[in-house]
């Protein structure tokens, strides 16, 4: 870190850039690398990038592949299988952006990219609907049992009634909790409440007043978890929320409840949740996300969940599919690149999750805003 002072600021050439682009010519083509998930051709990346910028796919599983590879980069887009560690930024000779293609940007090292004069973007809206469409989705599945039957009746065929699946408490009524009210917590307040369901919420973040939009009561988060008959997580993972839902938290939820997780896996202790589910302190849990992913053999949901056709425990897992539709993937996949044809002909950027760590002058070429709750 001792070096950093003497680091050219990436955007200190931005001004002759736009000039450059303003009359449609550039002496060399910039570098674009996509780390991870896609693979080439990279469309709509190459449409929207065209004449700017050439596109370089890594198809990156972990770290290691990007040694490199990415240093000589004047753009990034990663998505969810690698990692930018402060020692892959640090090696970083003219990057001018990372932009994070998703929502969540817990596997980018921000503070260190704005020591670096990095700003680093996200696309918070791209998958809105998709990620509470699965969220109400998963917790209709947990509550009306859809997998126990699935799992157990193959064979038998026996009970073919209602034993099958009960106890089934309706929903209708029942108490959902939702933790962090951004876009997404929004979206499955709405679908909760096209249900009949009561909807409480805490969010320590969230603007006063916007509760009442959408009719949420907010409550203090004990009391949210005592309350609810279901809780759905929808919190970015931070040094905040980390394991917030650990034994103690798992301890205070009522007999019965269920929990949904469609946020980041680090946000639930997944060793404690796998107890609560043996135990049957728990009716159900249906989760999106796992600490590591691909996950590892002895994930302790990953046990409970193959063992769940002779346990007859209710839980489901998705391996991280929340966000995904064909729709919602070709908007992620635009959004990002139209942030990095703003980055590198020097406009604004609509969406930097690390501008309040950023020097004062490069501040001025970003929007600043507050890092939304996801």
């Amino acid at each position: 870190m001792g070096n950093v002072g003497q680091v050219q600021c990436p955007w200190q050439v931005c001004t002759s850039l736009a000039k450059h682009v303003s009359v449609g010519t550039i002496s060399a083509m910039f570098k674009v690398v996509i780390t991870d998930l896609v693979v080439p051709p990279a469309e709509p990346e190459e449409t929207i990038l065209a004449g700017l910028a050439k596109v370089e796919c890594l198809q990156a599983r972990s770290i290691e592949e990007l040694e490199g590879r990415v240093d000589d980069a004047d753009a990034i887009i990663l998505f969810h299988e690698v990692a930018m560690t402060a020692e892959v930024i640090d090696r970083l000779e003219k990057c001018r952006v990372i932009v994070r293609g998703g929502v969540g940007y817990d596997a980018v090292d921000f503070r260190r990219a704005a020591e670096r004069a990095i700003p680093v973007c996200n696309v918070p809206d791209y998958g809105v609907d998709e990620v509470a469409d699965h969220a109400i989705g998963m917790l209709i599945a947990c509550n009306r049992r859809f997998l126990l039957p699935e799992r157990g009746l193959k064979t038998s065929l026996e009970p073919w009634d209602c034993r099958a699946v009960q106890p089934v408490p309706r929903l209708a009524g029942a108490t959902l909790g939702i933790v962090g009210l951004g876009r997404i917590g929004q979206a499955t307040a709405q679908r909760a409440k096209a249900m009949r369901m009561r909807v409480i919420a805490y969010d320590p973040y969230l603007r006063p007043g916007t509760e009442k939009v959408f009719g949420v009561e907010m409550i203090d988060f004990r009391g949210l978890i005592e309350q609810s008959d279901v809780v759905s997580l929808h919190v970015p993972l931070t040094d905040e929320t980390r394991n917030m839902v650990d034994a103690s938290v798992l301890d205070l939820m009522k007999p019965g409840a269920i929990l949904v997780n469609t946020a980041r896996g680090a946000v639930v202790d997944t060793v404690a949740l796998a107890d609560a589910l043996r135990g049957g302190r728990l009716a159900g849990a249906a989760v999106d996300v796992l600490p590591t992913e691909p996950p590892l053999i002895d994930e302790p949901l990953i046990q409970l969940w193959r063992e769940a056709g002779e346990s007859n425990i209710n839980l489901i897992l998705t391996p991280h599919t929340a966000f995904y539709s064909v729709e919602g993937l070709k908007e992620m996949r635009t959004k990002s690149a139209q942030e990095i044809v703003r980055a590198l002909r020097g406009d604004k950027l609509l969406n930097c999750v690390n501008a309040q760590w950023l020097s004062e002058e490069l501040r001025e070429r970003v929007l600043v805003g507050t890092p939304p709750t996801v």
